[in-house]
């Protein structure tokens, strides 16, 4: 629901979208009708092409933001015309029943990624005769990252990027050339310098994969059925504190182990995606994601607990006495 009242309605089929394409791609390569390893071989210009479009979306939507009736972005409307640009004016731009942002957000970049690691993965079996065990655990580890990104598409509805953000530059090009480019680096390296594993390493990158899953889907999960139904069978262990505004704070269950253990979670398994590329001395390109990961993180978390204590003002503390630490115990 928009700030006006507005409830937009979604079709949401992202992982059935995401099969259904994959699934195509590969009887196509299969059958001769294209070569998928051509995206392997030609990333650049791919990249380069998805940058052009990138700048070519942006220059309609801010141009399409000027429409009467364009519900406007209140971050993205300041008069500043850079800064719009790459912000966004519209919050929510829409040709008939088909959202721009919605799409954008999900579809070409997620989708993208996981077919660019596909094409991967077939440069290596060419090009070396076999896929190696790292690559199989990078392809599968981020093919579940983005599956579950699509299998709960409906969360994304909540976010700021959806209710608050605008449609500009930076979505644009975040979800059309930065995530499936910038996101595929571990299965790339891998398809041009393949590596081996010890069963040791294996296991031990398994289990910092499935711990931090636990923790970023657990956590999500779990706020969102306390969302849904405080007093369901799914909630009703968790221990929480009342706020003035009439809503609730969770402080158990995964929410008392950390302010925000879902960004944990989630930097744990960008963490396992390079550890199958070697070191990161040996090669720190492909540790570039998890590094970029924290920054972003500890950004949102700031701008998270600025919102929050404007927001709760003295329950926020009351909270914070009781989950003391923001990503992990002890440490912060």
């Amino acid at each position: 629901m928009l700030r006006d009242g507005t409830r937009l309605t979604y079709k949401l089929n992202g992982l059935g979208v995401m099969v259904a394409s994959l699934a195509l791609l590969l009887a196509a390569h299969y059958r001769g009708a294209i070569d998928l390893v051509w995206a392997a071989d030609n990333a650049l210009p791919l990249l380069g092409a998805s940058v052009a479009f990138s700048y070519v979306l942006s220059l309609y939507l801010y141009a399409r933001s000027f429409a009467p009736g364009a519900m406007l972005a209140e971050g993205g409307n300041t008069g500043n015309v850079l800064y719009d640009f790459f912000i966004g004016r519209e919050l929510n731009p829409r040709v008939g029943a088909f959202d721009l942002k919605e799409f954008c957000e999900l579809y070409p970049g997620l989708i993208g990624w996981v077919v660019l690691n596909t094409a991967y993965a077939l440069k290596e079996h060419r090009d070396f005769g076999a896929v190696g065990a790292p690559t199989v655990l990078v392809y599968l580890f981020q093919l579940l990252y983005v599956a579950d990104a699509l299998w709960f598409e409906p969360a994304i509805l909540s976010t700021m990027d959806i209710t608050t953000d605008g449609f500009g530059f930076m979505l644009a090009f975040g979800d059309l050339a930065w995530v499936p480019f910038t996101y595929s680096v571990q299965c790339a390296f891998l398809s041009y310098a393949p590596r081996s594993l010890s069963t040791a390493a294996t296991v031990g990158i398994l289990a910092l994969k499935v711990v931090g899953y636990s923790f970023f889907r657990g956590a999500n999960s779990q706020k969102d059925a306390f969302r849904r139904d405080p007093n369901g069978p799914a909630s009703r262990h968790l221990k929480y504190i009342n706020t003035e505004r009439g809503t609730r704070l969770i402080v158990s269950g995964y929410w008392g182990i950390a302010r925000h253990v879902n960004y944990t979670g989630d930097l744990m398994m960008g963490l396992a995606w390079s550890l199958p590329c070697g070191s990161i001395l040996e090669n720190p390109f492909v540790y570039f994601y998890p590094l970029y990961f924290l920054g972003l993180l500890l950004h949102r978390e700031q701008r998270d607990e600025e919102a929050c204590r404007k927001k709760y003002g003295r329950d926020w503390d009351k909270y914070c006495a009781l989950v003391k630490y923001r990503f992990v115990p002890y440490v912060y």
